[in-house]
């Protein structure tokens, strides 16, 4: 027969050309006549089992009984009987009489010996994989004696085979054949392919062919027997060569023994029933046979049981046979999260048995499904997908994460849910690097707009964080025209501390992408105002990236003394020493929640840096304001604002082009990241040009005493605002009026009476006009001015 099969394959190089399948190499052992081969597909290379029975005429008895099997395995469903695919019986002609060979293809199986040996389990997890085993093999077996009305009639180990996810299945059916019991009166023989089943497998009834005897037992009667015979070969390790070995229980497990026994009884009727032996028996009740058993029927379970197992089963799993874990459990939790029978806290488990895969496997076996559950609307499997998106992140591939992941992850942005939005801006630390530019310009960095304006405090932080972990992965244009808006606009004048230190930190680990024009005039001015920052983190963060920037700059102003301007226009971040560790500095991003208490006395100190951008540049004197109320050092005489920007790298100011659509209805000069415009101030007087010393003197008169412009502030005031904002003019709608002439000739003489010790009165240029002042400069000094005018008139 095998020279047969090796000349078709050696002729047709594919197998039989009537069989869709390819033959391949042979198994040792198998059932009765039978040989077993590998196979694969003709269509899509699955890999399959083939078994064939070769006879010398149509009439042999062998292809009788061949026949009788296929026909009752095409028919017999069950889930722990072997699944059949396809077969086909050829005739050849090799020599004078023709050959006829039955093929049988089924799902992909090894004998249970091979497997065993394979598998080479000892102990306890031996015997928890051998109960499962037995197991099914007895629920097979119970479904065709008690539910089928059918005798196997030689249940032993050729007969079990194992598949590709280590379950046992029942087969060989040559000899299977209805239970007449009921017909008392029948004298031929009930099965009529005993002769096949070997002398030491039969029962002593069955071995006296005493039908009348067998038709009087129960169904279960001669199965039961072969369950037992089956019972001593696995334990024993070795085939059953006579009936009488079976009286030998020293391999037997002593759980197993009273039932081993009670199959094995010497009297058909009080054989013990394979559908009691799986309910009854105490060897059956592991942990193995019971996580298996549990996952099998999870649809029937309610939601407590299924957390409550979901919770235990990564612990669980690493107590089991590891073999058994990854290709029974694994499939069977990876196809219950894919069709949503289980919980979202199955996800743990999967991927810690996933851990225990090589590369090529996890992508075969885990991560399809992991693809699958992202586009899942439960808001928990969810979460659980970005809790653990570390553990999988890394094998996604980049068309995979860009084409089939961030869209459903990107739904998160704008979820309801804080700790949702959260992970999902974590997520981008490691689905960003495997995203196109399109992806990143025009949908990413629109989320991220919007999310640095969050209602979060911990949000705003962490997407600061992320812009500049993923400042690699955008192309120069976009750098351009994002970082230093988003660092400076935004991250720096945020109302929570830590969000200021990110944007500080985020400057400094990404300062190789700045020129040096936009660090002279955009970034040091904005940082300098944080070195009086209420919070000593952000202040001490402050000097070191002042203190990093302004060597940067030096850099390269010695570099362009010597003449070496080819690289004076940047610095990489390398080249500055001691920040070795700023890029690693967003791994440990904050998880924090800030809350309104938190931010209270910070967003009194910055409630002037959204109108203007400033920093404490006038000249020391009486005018500075004590340390600790820092809101009056951020305005001063001479506004940093007054000096003019620098133009936006590209057409686009900053976000205006990337988040259309995102801020409708928004305050755009504080959700867009665009460019700082200049306020408009009114021009000085011309003169004023040549005696700037004078202007800026620090004024000594009384407050008691009236001034020229009708106003008593320490600091000289304009009547008339010029291009007035309500946002700096924080006390317009409820100061007092403005006198009705601009200056009285007592006022004067007053002024010019008090100013005797000054020798700059008499030439002094007409006080500057500023800004209005905030609260130390508003409403109590302009109430004090109304009562010496009145007095002077009278």
């Amino acid at each position: 027969m095998l020279k047969f099969l090796k000349g078709v394959v050696a002729g047709s190089g594919t197998g039989l050309k009537d069989l869709p399948y390819n033959i391949g190499d042979p198994y040792t052992s198998a059932w009765g006549s039978w040989s077993h081969f590998r196979g694969t597909s003709k269509d899509d290379g699955c890999p399959v089992s083939i078994f064939s029975l070769t006879g010398s005429n149509p009439q042999d008895g062998h292809l009788t009984a061949g026949r009788n099997g296929v026909k009752r395995l095409r028919t017999a469903r069950h889930p722990n009987i072997l699944s059949f695919l396809h077969s086909t019986e050829v005739e050849s002609f090799d020599g004078p009489s023709p050959k006829v060979t039955i093929y049988i293809v089924t799902e992909p199986v090894m004998p249970l010996s091979e497997k065993i040996k394979e598998l080479g389990l000892e102990g306890k997890q031996r015997d928890e994989y051998y109960a499962w085993g037995l197991h099914e093999v007895a629920k097979a077996v119970s479904f065709l004696n008690n539910d089928c009305k059918l005798v196997h009639g030689n249940v032993c180990m050729s007969s079990v085979v194992v598949t590709q996810t280590l379950d046992w299945k029942l087969h060989a059916f040559d000899v299977l054949s209805e239970f007449d019991g009921a017909n008392a009166t029948a004298t031929g023989p009930m099965l009529q392919y005993e002769w096949l089943v070997g002398l030491q497998y039969k029962p002593m009834e069955l071995a006296n062919s005493d039908w009348a005897t067998i038709r009087k037992s129960p169904p279960w009667a001669i199965d039961s027997w072969g369950l037992g015979c089956l019972i001593y070969e696995i334990f024993s390790g070795t085939k059953l060569g006579k009936t009488e070995e079976l009286r030998n229980t020293a391999s037997i497990p002593k759980s197993l023994l009273p039932d081993y026994q009670r199959l094995l009884s010497s009297m058909p009727s009080r054989r013990l029933n394979t559908l009691k032996l799986i309910e009854n028996s105490e060897y059956f009740q592991n942990k193995l046979v019971d996580t298996i058993h549990f996952m099998e029927i999870l649809s029937l379970k309610d939601s407590v049981e299924k957390d409550t197992f979901f919770r235990k089963l990564p612990n669980l799993a690493e107590q089991l046979p590891r073999q058994i874990v990854l290709k029974k459990l694994l499939p069977l939790l990876a196809s219950s999260l894919e069709f949503g029978s289980a919980a979202a806290t199955a996800l743990t488990a999967l991927l810690k048995m996933g851990s225990w895969l090589s590369v090529e496997e996890f992508s075969l076996k885990v991560l399809p499904t992991v693809v699958k559950l992202f586009a899942s609307n439960d808001r928990a499997v969810r979460v659980a997908l970005l809790q653990h998106i570390d553990q999988y992140g890394e094998s996604l591939s980049a068309q995979v994460v860009d084409e089939q992941v961030y869209p459903h992850v990107a739904t998160g942005f704008a979820d309801t849910s804080a700790f949702l939005r959260e992970l999902t801006l974590k997520s981008m630390l490691i689905l960003a690097p495997k995203l196109s530019q399109r992806t990143l310009s025009g949908s990413l960095l629109k989320y991220l707009s919007k999310l640095q304006v969050d209602e979060e405090p911990a949000i705003r932080t962490n997407t600061t964080i992320l812009l500049g972990n993923i400042a690699s992965y955008l192309d120069e244009g976009t750098r351009k025209r994002v970082l230093i808006n988003a660092f400076t606009v935004r991250a720096l004048r945020d109302t929570f501390s830590p969000a200021r230190g990110a944007g500080v930190m985020a400057l400094c680990a990404t300062s190789s992408y700045y020129d040096m024009t936009e660090i002279a005039t955009r970034i040091l001015p904005n940082i300098v105002v944080l070195i009086i920052d209420p919070d000593s983190d952000v202040r001490s963060k402050a000097f070191q990236a002042v203190d990093q920037f302004l060597q940067i700059v030096k850099q390269c102003n010695e570099k362009s003394n010597a003449g070496d301007t080819a690289d004076a226009g940047s610095l990489g971040i390398s080249s500055m020493p001691g920040n070795a560790g700023l890029l690693g500095w967003a791994m440990s991003s904050l998880t924090l929640k800030g809350k309104a208490s938190d931010q209270a006395p910070v967003a009194t100190a910055n409630s002037v840096r959204p109108a203007t951008i400033t920093s404490s540049t006038s000249s020391p004197g009486p005018l500075e304001t004590p340390s600790t109320a820092p809101v009056h050092r951020v305005s001063s005489s001479t506004d940093f604002a007054d000096q003019p920007m620098p133009p936006s790298p590209t057409s686009t100011d900053g976000w205006g082009e990337i988040e259309n659509g995102i801020h409708e209805g928004q305050d755009s000069d504080k959700d867009g990241w665009d460019d700082i415009e200049p306020l408009d101030e009114p021009k000085p007087y011309p003169v004023l040009a040549n005696i700037q010393a004078t202007q800026k003197r620090p004024v000594s008169q009384p407050v008691s005493l009236p001034k020229p412009q009708a106003s008593t502030s320490l600091r000289p005031k304009s009547t008339v605002k010029v291009n007035k904002d309500e946002d700096d003019d924080l006390w317009g709608s409820i100061a007092a009026a403005p006198p009705k002439s601009a200056s009285k000739p007592l006022s004067v003489k007053t002024a010019g009476a008090v100013d005797d010790d000054d020798p700059w009165a008499a030439i002094a240029a007409p006080p500057p006009t500023t800004k209005a002042k905030p609260l130390s400069a508003g409403r109590g000094r302009g109430a004090k001015a109304a009562a010496p005018r009145l007095g002077a008139q009278r």
